[in-house]
This record gives structure tokens, sequence and C-alpha cells, in this order.
């Protein structure tokens, strides 16, 4: 089943991202680059279709051929929702406050699904949110997760890459917990992701756009809490898994609120494009990347077989490595009379 369903998402996902290359495709919508941008040539930013088409078919057809997951239906909704609405972005533009709204449905279908953080676990202990605050603090999980990776999809190869890794990872606990489901359904987010970054690579030929971002963030999160529910693992640690993304869209956006910035404006600021602008380039710099995620994800799977106070010691371990990374990106830039 699994194999089955990442088949056709992954094929699906590579010929409808390359028929959208085609200026006669009524699918070729162009992002012209403007000051924030890393690309200097307009490319078509409508990679999401493809990747919300995969992992539609993906989906259903591992449903066919096995029970699905609780309440997939309306998490299903949830993402119809957030790809249509993205598309709509991309062609004409939507106001922030239809896509506010539309990510707070999505968010409250998720809950409807009964992927709310009854509790929330760290390494040894576990708390017990009060029913309504649980469901707060799931709405305001997922969309920050919609939001997060939607602001860290700037620089080829990067937002397809966590994707592959991500749900990647997240698939391989499925299969260690015996969740076929749940395992599936990660298995066909990153190979539906993996069809489109075969011409998202840098140089990209084609872009997620907002139709692909919002949802595969939607997609992290709520396969998160359905991981959760599951008990394959605790929360911290798909925020692990996806820490990559996390860390620096959250660092970026606490240090621009300190200066009194307006957090919700777009910005050329995060750690990433400040990298590739130090010189580093997109290769590089999303091949550094893409060591960090497959330095996460075998962390976060190697938390299986460890005690609770060497998950401790992980953790911290990188909390440390992290901040040293950060710091060591600020100092290049002190170096070279850079200002961010």
């Amino acid at each position: 089943m699994i194999g089955s369903a990442a088949l056709v998402s992954f094929l699906l996902a590579l010929l409808l991202t390359r028929r959208f290359l085609s200026p006669a495709s009524r699918l070729h919508v162009l992002d012209h680059p403007n000051e924030r941008s890393l690309h200097a040539a307009p490319v078509p930013r409508t990679g999401g279709v493809a990747v919300a088409a995969g992992i539609a078919a993906g989906s259903a057809l591992a449903a066919a051929l096995g029970p699905p997951l609780p309440g997939a239906a309306w998490v299903g909704v949830g993402a119809v929702l957030l790809a249509a609405v993205g598309f709509l972005d991309d062609r004409a533009g939507v106001g922030p406050s239809l896509r506010l709204i539309v990510h707070l449905a999505a968010a409250g279908l998720a809950v409807a699904a009964g992927l709310s953080l009854a509790r929330i676990a760290v390494p040894g202990a576990v708390l017990l949110p009060a029913p309504t605050l649980g469901i707060a603090v799931t709405v305001l999980f997922l969309i920050w997760f919609v939001n997060l990776y939607n602001f860290m999809d700037g620089m080829d190869g990067f937002a397809g890459g966590m994707a592959v890794f991500g749900f990647g990872g997240l698939a391989v606990f499925g299969v260690l917990g015996h969740e076929p489901a749940f395992a599936a359904l990660n298995a066909v987010v990153a190979a539906a992701a993996a069809g489109f970054l075969v011409y998202n690579f840098p140089p990209a030929r084609i872009f997620l756009g907002d139709a692909g971002s919002p949802l595969l963030g939607y997609f992290a999160g709520v396969s998160s809490l359905w991981g959760v529910r599951l008990g394959l693992f605790a929360i911290w640690v798909p925020v692990l898994i996806f820490s990559p993304f996390i860390v620096d869209a959250t660092v970026t956006l606490v240090r621009r609120a300190l200066r009194g910035e307006r957090v919700w404006e777009a910005h050329c600021s995060h750690y990433y494009q400040r990298l590739v602008r130090l010189g580093w380039g997109h290769r590089r710099t999303v091949l550094a990347e893409y060591a960090l995620m497959a330095a996460v994800v075998a962390s976060a799977l190697w938390t299986r077989w460890l005690a609770v106070e060497w998950q401790w010691m992980l953790i911290g371990l990188w909390v440390l490595a992290y901040a040293v990374v950060l710091a060591g990106i600020e100092a290049l830039e002190r170096r070279r009379g850079i200002r961010t």
C-alpha cells in the first residue's frame, strides 16, 4: 500500500510539474522577481498545484487499499481549502483577511477531526492543558506551521527538500510503529514533494507558490498531531524534525518584532536568505540545509531508543548547535560589514 501510493503521488506530481513549465499550459503563472527575491528572472509558480494533485491521488489510492486515518475526511477538506485559496492567490492575489479565515477554518477542521493537543509531553513529563486551552494551542500550532512553511519557501529546493526529509522521517515513524495509514500519508506527501523537487532543485525551473507551501505546512502540522494521537511520538519530536524551518522562521520573527518592524510584511532577513546573499548561492546553501535536515530526522528517529536523560541531552545539543550556526551567520555578516 505504502509503496504504490507513494509511486502514484511521485509520478503525477512529476508529470504535472513538467507540464506546468510550458508556456502553453493554462497553469503557467509566472512569479516576477522583486527587491526581496533571490531569483532574477520570471519563474512559474504553480508547482504547488502538481504537489496537491499528487497528494490527492496518492492518498485516495492509500485509502482504497487500507483503512484511512481517523478524521482524514475533515483534514482533506481543510487541505482542499488551503490549496484552492492559495491557487487563487497565485493567479490574482487574495487579501490577508481571507487567507486568515481559511487558515482558521483549516485548523478548525483538524480539531474537528480529533487532532487536539490534549496533552503536551516533554521527555519524562506530561502537561495536561484544559480542553479549551488545548484547542487554542492546537489552532495556533497549525496556523504557525502553515505560515512558517510559506515564509521559508524562498530558496530553490528548500521547501521541497524539507518536505522530502520531514515527511519521509514521519513515514518511517509510522512503519516502525506499525501504523500503515500514517506511514502511507507521509510517504505520499514526501513523494509528491520529490516529484516537484526534480524541477525545483537549484537552479529552479518552477516554484511551489501559495497553492503548495501552506498546504505542506498544514500537513506537517496535522501529521505531527496525528502521530501524537497514535502514540508514535511526543509533540517535541516533529518539532525537532521540522526545526530547520521552525528555528529560522521563529527567531527571525522575534528579532523583527523586537526591532519594532511590521512582522506581517514580506522581508528578506531569514537566515537562509542571508546565507545566499553572503555568497553561498542557492545550491551550496540548500545542500547545507539538506545535511541539517538529515541530521535532525536521524536524531528524531534515534529518540525511540533513548532514555529520558539522553533525550534531554539531545535537545540541549540541538539548541546549542542552532545557536552556534545562527551566531556564525551573524558574525560573517559583521565581518563583511553587512547590516540586516
